[in-house]
């Protein structure tokens, strides 16, 4: 999978958080007028829609730590190959063998490097460090309700 395409899976997910955020509040408005309108259920229908408000915001909290935890990783085995001599590191060819290097194929954008730092610096990689998330927020939950 390339950076490309992570940052518009990344996206997708987004948008399709912040459709169903929509939804839930669209509902909510709907269950409120109800209950002001008299509904003795709807008042019991929006304290259950809450509860599947807030199991949503959990999920999704725990979905931003683990992309979060990944972007970690990335980010400690490229400070650990920016670490590591020349010489220890994947792709790297010493003087003279070049003329074997079309034999060896080496990944786009300088090798494992070029992989590290394209996708730290993706949309989803830069979201992920400064710990966007793409869950229902504290004020969506509390505009529901």
């Amino acid at each position: 999978m390339d950076i490309q395409t992570i940052d518009q899976q990344y996206q997708q997910l987004q948008g399709e958080t912040q459709q169903v955020g929509q939804q839930l509040q669209a509902l909510a408005g709907k269950l409120q007028a109800a209950a002001q309108g008299g509904n003795q259920d709807a008042r019991e229908w929006l304290l259950d829609l809450r509860e599947v408000a807030l199991g949503i915001q959990a999920e999704q909290q725990q979905m931003t730590q683990v992309l979060q935890a990944i972007h970690g990783m990335w980010q400690n085995q490229a400070q650990q190959m920016q670490a590591m001599p020349a010489a220890m590191q994947p792709g790297y060819m010493p003087q003279g063998m070049m003329g074997q290097s079309a034999a060896m194929p080496m990944q786009q954008g300088g090798g494992v490097m070029g992989a590290l730092d394209g996708f730290l610096n993706s949309g989803f990689g830069r979201a992920m460090e400064m710990g966007a998330g793409m869950g229902l927020g504290d004020d969506l939950i509390n505009k529901l309700f």
